[in-house]
């Protein structure tokens, strides 16, 4: 499986991109609201994109809820995980509503062949303005407790996790979609707050995946996270633990350029210690990623983790009683 995740423009496969899927590097597709118009069409697009690779592949969305869920018509509308606390009385609420909405994530993404959601975001919801509410509280042992929830609807019905965005985008202001973020910290103080739901969650072998974030804690490492084998390979794999799958941002952010073109982006990333890198909304930067690798790049035995995990035996019965669970917050 290739280490590079692609995207695509439009409804349907434009030839460019079967040409692209079938590029020994590409080992998976992100899917975004472009893509999706019904449940018919996505079922044929999603079929299309694997019959055109010819090869396992990872089929991935951000489908968190609130305002970054992807599909829309056809689904169920989820909170943002940071209505939950608002939604709920007591903690044993709270944790049934994240539970339920892991599970119908889960369930209804994977009734169309999508191996993973890129959730749950494990960031504080703290100053951010682009994680906000995609966070679940400002306070890092709630966030653990409810994201270990949503993981284990995921689960349940048989989806892989992936955390994001190591080691915490919510305490900065700035957006990595525009800007290069900077977080001028001391190690203690994200050691004690931003990084406490993935060092917790690592701890309970819940995280198959991870996401670092396009932010450059400056008082650490002069790299983004993303970009930096310090925080990839000292903190996630060697102080944490952590031995799942690393994904990066997408290199097309603007957080992504300080490491230069999308061919060293990529190449960096890699290096780094991430097994996939996401090259999205930009065909050129792909493109440009794929022809500049070489094809002889060793694949990450990792990868191959997250794809074939199929429907739970009963997942159906727990997307019911999800549901029905669900159905009493909704309005």
């Amino acid at each position: 499986m290739g280490p590079v995740m692609i995207d695509c423009r439009s409804l349907s496969l434009q030839q460019d991109e079967r040409d692209m899927l079938a590029h020994p590097l590409t080992g998976g597709v992100i899917l975004f609201t472009r893509n999706y118009e019904s449940v018919d069409q996505l079922k044929v697009l999603i079929q299309d994109i694997r019959e055109a690779a010819g090869k396992p592949l990872i089929i991935a969305v951000d489908h968190e809820g609130g305002r970054v869920q992807r599909f829309r018509p056809g689904f169920t509308r989820l909170p943002a995980m940071g209505q939950i606390l608002l939604l709920t009385d007591n903690d044993n609420d709270a944790d049934a509503l994240s539970y339920a909405c892991g599970v119908i994530m889960a369930y209804e993404l994977k009734q169309l062949d999508i191996d993973i959601s890129f959730a749950p975001v494990l960031d504080i919801n703290g100053v951010s303005n682009v994680i906000g509410d995609r966070g679940f509280s400002p306070r890092p042992e709630v966030v653990s407790r409810l994201a270990g929830c949503l993981i284990d609807g995921m689960h349940a019905i048989g989806m892989p996790s992936t955390g994001k965005h190591f080691p915490g985008h919510g305490s900065v202001v700035a957006d990595s979609h525009i800007d290069t973020p900077v977080d001028e910290r001391d190690w203690q103080t994200i050691q004690q707050q931003d990084l406490v739901p993935f060092a917790n969650l690592i701890a309970r072998q819940k995280i198959d995946a991870m996401m670092p974030a396009h932010v450059r804690f400056a008082a650490i490492d002069d790299k983004p996270a993303g970009f930096s084998p310090y925080w990839l390979q000292t903190i996630l794999r060697g102080k944490l633990g952590f031995d799942g799958v690393i994904f990066s941002d997408d290199l097309s952010m603007e957080g992504a350029a300080v490491a230069g073109t999308y061919p060293e982006r990529a190449e960096q990333a890699l290096a780094a210690g991430c097994d996939m890198v996401l090259a999205c909304n930009n065909t050129a930067g792909a493109q440009a990623i794929l022809n500049g690798l070489p094809n002889t790049l060793e694949p990450s035995h990792r990868l191959s983790r997250l794809s074939g995990w199929q429907l739970s035996a009963t997942a159906e019965q727990t997307y019911q009683q999800a549901c029905e669970v669900w159905q009493r917050y909704e309005s």
